[in-house]
């Protein structure tokens, strides 16, 4: 537990609290995707990765009525996004296995995240209104319309202290997302007009402590606590780039958290008041130890008739592997590994591509024998089901986008940034410095174990983008001879497990930097936060 001295106030007092503090606490949980049960999490601990069980909705909800019971009438529960993609049971319930689950969980404020627009606006907005629960967002309006889709702010008020909350959605969504997702939906920035509200919030309301839940990314986060739009910002939720932030990141004029992502974390802030003034402030990154946090049995049962429907489909095994798959390194991963490798396998292209990401529970093997791996498993590794697409680009191609995916990964500006994860790839392997400027990152790119030749045409695969130019593969403009395949990276996936079983995916080395070496797992310039 951290205990931080609250700069914004000058009166300070030590751990040993006046005997009149009002404590209130607050909780956050974030990219939950849809993982409805206790998993496999991955940590790095003396510098080695294990692996642990964490998670599970009912566990959470255990976690919180503990809280609740320690500080009965001070406690608020937060999330910030992401809660209804990312699982075999969302996508084939196109998210309708939640609402009911949510609204039993007693969360108090829920924001949209860039996934919820996954399954089309309508049922984002019929989904969310059915959590009955506050659900806000300062920047996504109706595009024919220009109202908001929901409303910008929450306050609460407990004992004279009034707590505001304003939620903020990632404006990149449309282009991070598959454009076709948030069709109908516009964005505002993050621009003066932000800077406006949120001051006029502050003001206006007589917010005693202001939040930002904010679904933008640990870099513009960061990046945000130390723009003038936060000078009356005391704290931002952060969301989307499920890092574990152990201790808040101090910027300039807020401090920023973001706990993790499937459940398998929940972010406890407690703030001390004396005399209706923020003295000090707690932190703590809660695991969510099954062994600690058993599951509470009315929110398991819904949980359990929520995915009935799917679960012989989805509980299907499909192969198996000899080597734990995860997906959580910033360069290159054994679960994206296999997949490229047999979109390679499938299509015969030079080189597969895939977006990279922090993304879908780990598969362990367990006792010296092979791990199954089920639909269930596919879904959460990828968690939207697309056409593959193929089709030739140059060398000189290639590279060019190559330097903007690292640009977008490694940028030391943080505005700059889409997520912080380099894109992965088979039959192509690369040499860089993610330190150098934008443009002169590469110094080396083999394809088929020879140089890349600027002149030279090459076959290249990469999923569907629903909304993209046809030309367009995985951001790659003006691509020549197009094909979209008639099977999808899922049928791929079980056609290549079912020749190929048991698979050993391990790092190779596809993607290198001396900077960063083999198990960087987060790279958030201007701190000395670290994930663990």
């Amino acid at each position: 537990m951290v205990s931080c001295k609250t700069e914004k106030s000058n009166v300070v007092i030590s751990n040993n609290l006046a005997k009149d503090t009002l404590s209130i606490t607050v909780l956050q949980t974030a990219d939950i995707h849809g993982q409805l049960d206790t998993h496999p999490e991955l940590f790095w601990k003396d510098k080695k990765v294990v692996f642990k069980n964490r998670g599970g909705l009912a566990n959470i909800k255990t976690l919180f009525d503990r809280e609740r019971k320690k500080n009965p009438g001070r406690t608020i529960t937060v999330d910030g996004g992401d809660f209804i993609q990312g699982s075999g049971y969302t996508a084939l319930s196109e998210g309708n296995i939640m609402p009911e689950i949510i609204k039993n969980m007693g969360y108090d404020v829920i924001i949209p995240g860039n996934w919820e627009v996954v399954y089309g606006k309508d049922i984002m907005m019929d989904l969310m209104k059915d959590y009955d629960t506050k659900v806000i967002v300062q920047n996504m309006y109706h595009d024919d319309t220009k109202e908001p889709l929901f409303p910008a702010s929450w306050i609460k008020e407990i004992e004279g202290i009034r707590i505001g909350f304003l939620g903020i959605n990632d404006p990149d969504v449309p282009v991070r997302q598959n454009p076709i997702f948030s069709k109908g939906i516009s964005f505002s920035g993050l621009d003066d007009n932000l800077k406006k509200v949120v001051d006029d919030f502050k003001i206006n309301e007589n917010i005693d402590v202001l939040f930002l839940v904010t679904h933008l990314g640990i870099f513009k986060q960061v990046g945000l606590a130390n723009s003038t739009i936060a000078e009356n910002v005391d704290y931002i939720l952060g969301n989307d780039t499920h890092e574990r932030v152990r201790e808040p990141i101090e910027g300039k004029y807020a401090k920023v958290t973001e706990p993790g992502a499937f459940g398998s974390f929940v972010g406890k802030l407690t703030l001390h008041f004396v005399e209706g003034i923020l003295v000090d402030d707690d932190y703590e990154l809660i695991d969510v130890d099954p062994t600690i946090f058993s599951a509470d049995k009315e929110i398991q049962a819904l949980v359990n008739k929520e995915k009935a429907p799917y679960i012989e489909h989805l509980e299907t095994v499909i192969g198996y592997t000899e080597t734990p798959i995860y997906r959580y390194l910033t360069v290159e991963n054994p679960m994206d590994n296999m997949i490229t490798d047999a979109a390679r396998w499938k299509t015969g292209a030079d080189i597969s591509i895939s977006n990279g990401f922090r993304f879908g529970n780990p598969i362990v093997p367990e006792n010296g024998k092979p791990a199954p791996i089920t639909r269930a498993n596919l879904w959460n590794l990828l968690p939207v089901n697309e056409k593959i697409k193929t089709g030739k680009a140059t060398g000189k191609q290639i590279k060019d986008w190559l330097e903007k995916e690292m640009h977008n990964a490694f940028s030391q500006n943080p505005t700059e940034r889409f997520g912080g994860w380099l894109v992965r790839f088979s039959g192509m392997k690369v040499n860089f410095n993610s330190q150098n400027e934008r443009g002169n990152r590469i110094s080396n790119i083999m394809v088929n174990d020879e140089p890349i030749k600027d002149e030279q045409y090459y076959t290249i695969s990469a999923c569907v983008r629903p909304g993209d130019p046809i030309d367009n593969l995985c951001r790659m403009t003006n691509v020549k001879d197009v094909e979209v395949m008639d099977y999808t990276i899922h049928d791929v996936l079980e056609e290549y497990l079912k020749e190929n079983s048991p698979v050993s995916p391990t790092l190779e080395g596809r993607a290198y930097c001396e900077y960063l070496g083999t198990y960087s797992f987060s790279t958030v310039p201007k701190t000395d936060y670290k994930f663990q």
